[in-house]
């Protein structure tokens, strides 16, 4: 069973993005510039922090569209840093889906790379990924 949100926009018109464990399906309507993540609004949702909301507000500023659009935002996993930069990839990659010229804009500010960096798993023997007992030699 869709929710309500998800069965206000087509299935074609969704941007996904993923950093970290975060996963943020985005949505954008014709609007005067909102920002709802999870049914809040978005600055409240971010904890005010404007380095998360300049990198989620990054791709519609490049583009000029910054008052042309309402974003909603499905959000889940990670924390407020994963969660903000799944959010510029996927309204990134949902931009590029409405108009093809507009890859071309965003690609040289490196808002359609994804960032692979994850969390190594723990390795038996050792204290962390990485991190060994102290040796002692006797």
């Amino acid at each position: 069973m869709a929710t309500k949100i998800e069965s206000i926009f087509q299935k074609d018109k969704i941007g996904i993005g993923r950093r970290k464990q975060a996963v943020a399906r985005v949505f954008l309507t014709p609007g005067t510039g909102q920002l709802v993540i999870n049914k809040v609004a978005g600055e409240k949702y971010l904890q005010y922090n404007t380095s998360y909301l300049n990198d989620v507000w990054a791709p519609l500023r490049v583009l000029n569209l910054e008052t042309q659009y309402d974003v909603t935002v499905l959000v889940r996993g990670g924390g407020l840093t994963g969660q903000a930069d799944s959010i510029k990839l996927g309204l990134s990659n949902l931009l590029c889906k409405i108009d093809e010229n507009n890859r071309s804009i965003l690609k040289p500010y490196g808002l359609l790379t994804r960032d692979a960096r994850i969390k190594e798993r723990k390795k038996y023997g050792l204290r962390k990924a990485r991190k060994a007992p102290q040796y002692s030699k006797r």
